[in-house]
């Protein structure tokens, strides 16, 4: 009786200094940074991040969470925001590949002028198809929590642009590479600047306008900078921009085996769509917001302009062919491979 009393007593003190041997085997709690350059009034921020941070915490019953620091918080610049996952400054960032010209081309891709559809489903969808089979070596630095492409971009000026040659000397930010060169191929004078100095720089004159999806309007007070905005309707679109949702690789590989599997889940086309879905949804609604407002005017091309439009970008697709055979694959063949994938999801 006292062997077996003196052996229970040593169980219960082993029991109390090691904890884990009267616990059920579980994973670790573990809580990703994640940085981004839109501030927290954002619709990116509030319909996408937060709701997805907030399903990975609830599926894996508060063990992964996601700390979110928008507006730059964690410091540096928007155009740094890829390497700083890279290098583990921070575990993810949300950001835009053509923040960083030319270093992703085959990407652009989706960026050429008049190749994306109007509404982000089809090309958010049609990106990660995209991913999966063209740009995983471009990637190869992070692990991709997944990549999409908005909808089409919209003029907002700070005078009236109804045809080709209202663009002329037009001072305008643009979020890309090709965007950019799709200003100028119209006559405009291209800026290049991260969104968030956008506001300052109207204000300031330096630039008379930006081309931006209506999503993002009310983040930078667009619609109070400028009164004119000027849609390209249809398919294709003037011109869509690609984000990647992308963490810092040593970190995924070394998360515990079921908080990556509450990741996965939510990675993919499933995030993807996730994205697209606050473009699709909030940029009607600010649309709407912006038609209301007394002293703003909201312009649709006509079909004929638009085609004006087509024919004088068409240097701007055959320049980026060139140079993809320059760099050595084949752009012709991703053209045509993201074309049929935005038709196949619906562009």
């Amino acid at each position: 009786m006292l062997i077996q009393r003196r052996h229970l007593a040593a169980l219960g003190a082993a029991a109390f200094a090691s904890p884990a041997l009267v616990r059920p085997a579980s994973a670790q709690e573990l809580t990703l940074r994640l940085h981004h350059f839109l501030p927290a009034v954002s619709n990116v921020h509030r319909h996408f991040l937060m709701p997805w941070s907030q399903k990975i915490s609830a599926e894996s019953q508060g063990k992964l969470r996601v700390q979110i620091f928008p507006s730059m918080q964690l410091g540096g610049a928007p155009p740094q925001l890829f390497d700083q996952a890279r290098d583990g400054v921070v575990d993810i960032v949300w950001t835009l590949p053509g923040n960083t010209p030319g270093r992703f081309p085959r990407i652009e891709v989706f960026e050429l002028p008049f190749v994306g559809s109007p509404k982000a489903g089809p090309n958010a969808k049609a990106t990660w198809e995209f991913y999966t089979t063209h740009l995983r070596d471009e990637f190869r630095e992070v692990h991709p929590i997944t990549i999409w492409t908005h909808d089409g971009g919209v003029i907002h000026a700070n005078k009236p642009v109804n045809r080709l040659e209202d663009m002329r000397g037009l001072k305008l930010r643009f979020p890309t590479r090709q965007a950019g060169e799709a200003l100028r191929a119209l006559g405009a004078a291209p800026i290049g600047m991260p969104v968030p100095q956008v506001p300052e720089a109207v204000s300031q004159g330096v630039i008379d306008g930006a081309v931006v999806p209506w999503e993002v309007v009310p983040s930078i007070r667009l619609q109070e900078l400028v009164r004119n905005h000027t849609e390209i309707v249809g398919a294709p679109t003037l011109y869509a921009a690609s984000f990647i949702l992308a963490m810092n690789k040593a970190k995924y590989e070394a998360m515990p085996a079921e908080l990556r599997t509450v990741l996965d889940a939510n990675s993919g086309m499933v995030a993807a769509e996730m994205a697209a879905k606050v473009w699709d949804e909030q940029g009607p609604i600010v649309r709407e917001q912006v038609a209301r407002r007394r002293d703003n005017r909201i312009v649709q091309l006509s079909a004929a302009e638009k085609e004006r439009w087509m024919i004088a970008c068409r240097p701007v697709l055959d320049n980026w062919l060139a140079a993809s055979r320059e760099r050595g694959f084949d752009g012709a063949g991703l053209l045509a491979d993201a074309r049929g994938l935005i038709a196949k999801h619906g562009g």
